[in-house]
């Protein structure tokens, strides 16, 4: 196994595996900046807004709620410290790249702008989600069932479904980056581990995301299915999200037991991928095996699954 070498030590939250490129002088495209027409006023600056909450944090950021002093409009506004880090730095702007591209998918939180603070962070301005994430969710209220599962499922395809159209993969999804607002509306967020891939399939394995919800061919490439491409890890990490959601804990772990990175890594890589309880309908049992095949070229595409029964039960036509 190429990562055994990089264990990394046992956390109660599902640890992360940083990104470790080469670094080097990463210039400011002259139009990073520049908003959708949807934004507040024709340019963004650090004065304009007033902090209200810290809603996050993550993948080197912050999140916060926070209110536009002349419009008195309500965003979520993450700031990514450090942006001086050239590598940082690079992953920012490549961040703001995806949410523009994807700034017309419904399933995909909007980005309304971006500005430089004069530390030399970056800020991102997007909509806010204000009922959390899925597993702010899954915390307050407890398991989901299958129809609400159901429903989850159908809105984050459509969006992976945008996204891998346009060659881009997330390489994060999981229950935290799944935010609802108040409408019920579910959007993909959190763009920091992106990569917006090649005409060509590439390999898409750098270290990036985080470890418990990659796919076996992201530890292992070589093994599993040499050159892939980052789309089929995403349906990988939906599987496994859809699945913690309705038994209430992490697959490959019991419930309430401690995680740590190499038996993560060797659970996923090495053991069968984890069976639903009885409890599941065949249908909701042969989506999820559908998600997370071992290899990746047999797992459905985020198109093919929104064809699946599971989705299309209750639909009068699919």
């Amino acid at each position: 196994m190429a990562l055994v070498h990089r264990r990394r030590h046992p956390n109660l939250r599902l640890p992360e595996i940083s990104d470790h490129r080469p670094r080097f002088p990463v210039p400011l495209p002259s139009n990073i900046y520049k908003q959708s027409s949807s934004a507040a006023c024709d340019t963004l600056a650090p004065a304009d807004f007033e902090k209200l909450a810290v809603l996050g944090h993550g993948n080197g950021g912050t999140v916060y709620k926070v209110r536009h002093k002349v419009t008195s409009t309500i965003y979520a506004l993450k700031v990514n410290h450090n942006d001086s880090d050239p590598t940082t730095r690079r992953r920012t702007l490549a961040e703001i790249n995806i949410l523009r591209r994807a700034t017309d998918c419904p399933n995909i939180v909007k980005f309304h702008g971006s500005f430089e603070k004069p530390t030399g962070d970056i800020a991102i301005l997007m909509e806010l989600m204000d009922s959390g994430s899925l597993e702010t969710a899954l915390k307050t209220n407890g398991t989901f069932s299958e129809s609400k599962l159901s429903e989850v499922a159908r809105e984050v395809l459509n969006g992976l479904s945008y996204l891998h159209a346009r060659n881009i993969a997330h390489r994060d999804i999981k229950p935290s980056n799944i935010l609802v607002n108040n409408k019920n509306e579910v959007k993909i967020a959190d763009f920091g581990v992106s990569k917006l891939m090649g005409r060509t399939l590439e390999a898409c394995n750098s270290y990036v995301g985080t470890c418990a919800y990659m796919s076996p061919e992201r530890f292992d490439p070589e093994v599993y299915g040499g050159n892939y491409n980052g789309f089929s890890a995403d349906i990988w990490s939906l599987g496994l999200t859809l699945f913690e959601l309705y038994v209430g804990h992490f697959p490959f772990l019991q419930s309430g037991q401690r995680p740590d990175w190499a038996m993560l890594m060797c659970a996923i890589c090495f053991s069968d991928p984890p069976s639903l309880p009885d409890t599941a309908s065949s249908e909701f049992r042969g989506f999820v095996e559908c998600c997370l095949k071992k290899e990746s070229g047999e797992r459905w595409t985020a198109a093919q699954l929104l064809t699946h029964p599971f989705l299309c039960k209750e639909m009068d036509s699919c």
